[in-house]
């Protein structure tokens, strides 16, 4: 008898799961396995140990369905998966690759240890739409300007849907698997995005609406494939191509990862590693607990603090005022946002901070400092996505609620606000803040000779 393991990790779907379909295809009997890693959950915060535990007992069901159970045990990949290889007597090893600086060292340890016991590895690619290597310049790395790999990319046929095979599925004794509700099921919540997918391309900026697809989270822990989406979805519209366009730029950046995995710690544009951060504490500690003084700000970091998740256009924002008028090192910003998103994935949280920063490849201008009131006026005009996230200016109406430094007294007080007492002022003054960026990152840029 034929006996395979599939290793899952961030393919937590039995669709189109390239991994879990050439198991089943080619082996008699499959245990599949799920490797609860310390040192990821340490690093994870609760909206994102949610998302897995409940994108872990979907799959499991799912496998029930099939006649088998997830095998969940806790440890080091390295040991467990060579462990569990051998007690089973197992032939082969599936999984699906992922690109992180930790991932690849889990996974060449994982394969010298079950080369040791001439264990069969077969690792294949489900976490993108097509796999780093795909899109390459003709020297053969990745296109560090996002259109020119666009435009290869949009080029390339999808790989054909993955099918399960006739494989028997183990179910093993096992740890107990944590309880958790999760976001809304993957498939529910794509149907939910199609509905409204044509107007993509004018709406998902719009903080108030909340129009974006929702399926990030899913999508980061392969509860549902990215060709699945793009196949419902398809490119037949404006908004259905923009939103296309959305996983392109994911794929981009893992693919950059695959290339570079230290770009979690390192300027791609090396230039501006010489930056003078200020790093000031007590303004950090203002950002992240939503409290600037700066309306939109505010609202969106207590959205992410509450819900473990904020639209990509408040990111953005968020991401801009601390590098830009803070001055902190976008490096804190990204692992603050890691640790709390749901959607915490390595290389589109560091390679969009990276964009925001100016650092990165294909990045915004360095010179590109956004203004957060402006933002704010465009993406949030009548002031409802602030008052839901900040109550104590719900008094202010309409945009004015973007400015309350700008108000008179009187208005201020019709509104229940006293500035500094019941909302602080502002961290940063917006125009003196733009100017001091400037010079750190020219001087930045002076010192490298550039």
């Amino acid at each position: 008898m034929l006996r395979s393991i599939v290793w899952f990790r961030r393919d937590l779907s039995l669709e189109d799961n390239l991994a879990w379909a050439d198991a089943t295809q080619n082996s008699d009997e499959v245990v599949p396995l799920f490797v609860l890693d310390e040192r990821l959950l340490a690093a994870a915060g609760r909206a994102r140990q949610d998302a897995l535990f409940g994108a872990l007992g979907a799959l499991d069901r799912d496998l029930h369905a099939c006649g088998g159970a997830l095998t969940v045990v806790r440890g080091d990949p390295a040991v467990e998966v060579a462990r569990l290889a051998r007690e089973s007597e197992a032939t082969s090893v599936y999984w699906n690759a992922d690109v992180t600086r930790y991932a690849q060292a889990r996974d060449r340890a994982v394969e010298q240890a079950l080369g040791e016991l001439h264990i069969d590895v077969h690792a294949r690619w489900s976490t993108l739409v097509h796999p780093p290597g795909a899109v390459t310049t003709r020297a053969g790395t990745v296109p560090k300007v996002f259109t020119r790999f666009y435009e290869r990319w949009t080029e390339l046929e999808s790989p054909p849907h993955a099918c399960t095979g006739a494989a028997a599925v183990r179910a093993d004794s096992r740890d107990e698997l944590p309880q958790a509700s999760g976001p809304r099921p993957p498939a529910e919540t794509l149907e939910a995005f199609v509905d409204g997918v044509d107007s993509y391309h004018d709406t998902r900026d719009d903080l108030a609406l909340d129009a974006t697809s929702r399926l990030s989270a899913h999508l980061h822990f392969g509860a549902i494939s990215p060709r699945v989406v793009i196949r419902a979805v398809g490119r037949h519209t404006k908004g259905r191509r923009a939103f296309v366009r959305q996983l392109a730029w994911r794929d981009w950046y893992a693919h950059l990862f695959w290339e570079r995995p230290d770009l979690v710690d390192c300027a791609m544009q090396e230039v501006f590693d010489a930056i003078e951060w200020r790093n000031d504490p007590h303004e950090i500690e203002r950002w992240k607990s939503g409290s600037t003084g700066v309306p939109i700000v505010d609202a969106a970091m207590r959205h992410l603090a509450a819900s473990g998740w904020m639209p990509n256009r408040a990111r953005m924002i968020v991401a801009s005022f601390l590098v830009k008028d803070l001055l902190v090192d976008w490096r804190i910003g990204e692992r603050h946002f890691r640790h709390l998103l749901a959607d915490g994935d390595v290389p589109q949280n560091a390679g969009n901070w990276q964009w925001v920063a100016g650092t990165g490849p294909d990045a915004a201008p360095y010179f590109r400092v956004l203004n957060p009131v402006t933002q704010a006026q465009r993406f949030d005009p009548d002031g409802d996505y602030v008052r839901r996230w900040v109550p104590e200016l719900a008094g202010i109406p309409g945009g004015a609620v973007h400015e309350p430094w700008e108000l008179p007294p009187l208005e201020l007080a019709a509104g229940g606000v006293v500035l500094g007492d019941t909302y602080p002022f502002p961290a940063v003054d917006h125009r003196n803040a733009r100017i001091r960026a400037l010079d750190a990152y020219a001087a930045a840029r002076h010192t490298r000779g550039t």
